[in-house]
């Protein structure tokens, strides 16, 4: 009981104990010299007693809160103590107020946060099981078939292995995608700088994919006849592998018969921008803040029939970070999508052959 006493009341003790010593050695003092006015000694002791007791009762205040903020902060990682100091704290405890509302909106941000993270960690778990899943099943089944007496059959055998094959080579095809993305995250993915005509590589992109577009009728060209050449600097085989990814994706979700074009414009002076332009299925607005998310798909049904390791974009925008370039879309649904990327401009010709 004592001890609750104390913690209670110490503060109140304290102060009422300077007070007292204050008043009795002015009291003392007063005794001792001899006043002819009884009125001045009043006024003189009325005086001294209202500005020390002012004083020590604000001095003990701000200390008796600032101690108990700062054993706050310390307490909570989230809070400095080295950002507060005593002339911070007033009597009307607002700074005591301000504090802890700070602290509160931080911490209600940080859950937040952690939530967000949360469901993007279990979605994306659940992606991976899912992208790994069908092929490893598949394997499996085909492997059990054979086992289990088909292996006798030379056809069946060829077929059922031939099968498997595919099956293993699309879980090599996730790993590697997955393998690329961690890699351009941690900044561990060595980029061969080089200077390099893009019209040649758009070019070559559209001769590697054409016999793809052609099982949809689809056309892939040009805005324009490009008769001279556009000189980028970047890596070759990265930038070929953003081109590739986009105009895959664009055959993918394209309408047969439709059209795949890329354009090329100058944005400044030392940057151009690629834009690969579809008329096919088109994004709906809630769909593109989470384009380039790993494994996010639009339509989960209808991509997957179409293959893929639900990686491809996602491996194009950090490449393209990784050249310190942006990535660009643009999309109406049902209407059509266009992805634009930029990349750094050589001007001059002369740079290319010195370079060479």
């Amino acid at each position: 009981m004592s001890k609750k006493f104390k913690r209670s009341y110490r503060f109140a003790l304290r102060t009422a104990f300077y007070i007292s010593v204050f008043l009795s050695g002015l009291m003392a003092l007063i005794l001792y010299i001899d006043f002819s006015s009884v009125l001045w000694v009043l006024i003189f002791f009325a005086i001294l007693t209202y500005l020390f007791s002012f004083l020590i009762i604000q001095y003990r205040v701000e200390r008796f809160i600032y101690r108990r903020i700062k054993k706050v902060y310390d307490n909570v990682t989230l809070l400095d103590s080295a950002t507060l100091t005593p002339n911070q704290i007033t009597t009307d405890m607002s700074s005591l107020t301000r504090e802890v509302k700070k602290f509160a909106e931080n911490k209600k941000l940080e859950i937040e946060t952690l939530k967000v993270r949360e469901a993007y960690r279990k979605e994306f778990l659940g992606n991976v099981s899912h992208e790994l899943k069908t092929p490893l099943f598949t394997v499996q089944g085909y492997i059990l078939t054979l086992l289990d007496g088909a292996h006798k059959d030379k056809a069946i055998r060829k077929k059922y292995l031939a099968r498997a094959n595919k099956g293993v080579e699309r879980l090599i095809y996730i790993v590697k995608d997955m393998d690329m993305i961690t890699r351009l995250e941690v900044g561990d993915l060595h980029l061969n700088l080089e200077t390099f005509d893009v019209v040649e590589l758009i070019q070559a992109s559209f001769d590697l994919l054409e016999m793809k577009a052609a099982r949809k009728n689809i056309t892939l060209t040009f805005d324009m006849d490009y008769i001279e050449p556009v000189y980028v600097r970047a890596d070759r085989d990265r930038i070929q592998q953003v081109l590739t990814n986009l105009i895959v994706n664009s055959i993918k979700y394209g309408k047969h018969g439709g059209t795949t074009e890329i354009s090329i414009e100058n944005l400044v002076r030392n940057k151009i921008i690629v834009r690969v332009t579809d008329n096919g299925e088109g994004i709906a607005k809630e769909h593109i803040p989470r384009l380039f998310e790993r494994f996010f798909r639009v339509d989960k049904s209808g991509s997957r029939k179409e293959g893929g390791s639900g990686l491809g974009l996602s491996i194009v925008k950090h490449i393209l970070e990784a050249h310190g370039e942006k990535i660009f879309v643009e999309s109406v649904f049902e209407v059509g999508s266009e992805f634009s990327f930029t990349l750094e401009k050589q001007e001059k010709v002369s740079e290319v052959v010195a370079e060479s």
